[in-house]
């Protein structure tokens, strides 16, 4: 690592975390003096001007405008729609991203939910605290299709699991030489609408971005019909809530595992708290207690990258 290549966690990453990271990446070779972990903004704005790699939860108003150095920021998601790339692209700032640290929670997280809905378990709950007695059928996954919208590292991890559930899995994505081989029906994106109508269980792991932003709507829902169920763990604005809300309550859909929304936290006089037929889990299908140790796998390795001057080496590079 170059002797002038200066790494800031900025205070946006959290003060524990950020000094925990600190640590995990000094074990991983990084020298102690070149990595900053600040945890106020104050410290933050007291070491951005020497940094040319920052590591972000969010990005700080302004920072970029007194980054005079800075050549890579790192942020700790997989989404970046809440960044401003075009910004980055123009003053030649190089965007990664954390793809892969969640895929093995969230692609458990949605064999959970499709589990649930097969076996009726988060109705068997709600019995439960109701001290009732009710027996009900349960399903089996063998044999269901699921499709998957993004097939990623996320998705690619659920179609994974499904296949080793015995699932038939069809995948949506733009690139199909890149399709992994849990894959058994590949499809562009102009074949959402088939896929829609093929699919039991319909999964969203895509990026939201001015092609995703309301991909699923009123068309969407009808086609998966009365006993599919929608799972969204994208964003929330990949899918029309007022339309799903409608979905639901008609019973249009057989219902609906959601772990992200148009607005967080959700508001407490959202319909979808109330309904029997949606599973709300609050953005939490990401967590693990291993992505301290995955994140900082990423970072060392795209620190080393830019203190080698191997930008096009970067790992999960978005920009």
């Amino acid at each position: 690592m170059s002797a002038d290549h200066t790494l800031l966690l900025a205070h946006t990453v959290g003060p524990g975390r950020g000094a925990d990271l600190r640590e995990r990446l000094l074990d991983e070779g990084l020298p102690a003096d070149r990595v900053v972990a600040a945890a106020t903004p104050a410290e933050t704005d007291a070491h951005v001007a020497d940094a040319d790699g920052i590591v972000v939860g969010r990005l700080p108003e302004g920072l970029l405008d007194r980054a005079d150095s800075l050549r890579w920021v790192q942020v700790l998601s997989s989404g970046t729609d809440y960044l401003p790339t075009e910004d980055l692209a123009d003053r030649g700032v190089a965007l990664t991203n954390s793809a892969g640290v969640h895929a093995e929670p969230i692609g458990e997280q949605v064999l959970g939910y499709m589990l649930s809905f097969e076996r009726d378990l988060h109705a068997l709950a709600r019995q439960q605290a109701e001290s009732r007695w009710e027996r009900r059928e349960g399903g089996e996954l063998r044999g269901k299709t699921v499709g998957i919208v993004g097939v990623g590292a996320i998705g690619t991890r659920v179609a994974e699991l499904a296949s080793a559930f015995g699932m038939e899995v069809w995948g949506v994505k733009r690139d199909l030489d890149t399709m992994p081989d849990a894959v058994d029906e590949a499809r562009p994106p102009d074949a959402l609408h088939e896929t829609c109508l093929a699919a039991d269980y319909l999964v969203l792991a895509c990026p939201l971005t001015d092609e995703t932003s309301g991909l699923i709507g009123g068309d969407e829902l009808r086609l998966l019909g009365d006993a599919g169920v929608l799972v969204n763990v994208a964003r929330g604005g990949v899918c029309d809530q007022d339309a799903l809300v409608g979905a639901l309550r008609s019973h249009l859909i057989g219902g609906a595992a959601l772990d992200v929304f148009e607005e967080e936290p959700l508001p407490a006089d959202s319909r979808l708290w109330d309904l029997s037929n949606v599973i709300v889990t609050p953005h939490m299908a990401g967590s693990t207690p291993h992505k301290q140790k995955r994140w900082a796998e990423i970072i060392a390795e795209n620190s080393r990258a830019l203190a080698d001057g191997d930008i096009d080496g970067l790992r999960n590079r978005v920009v």
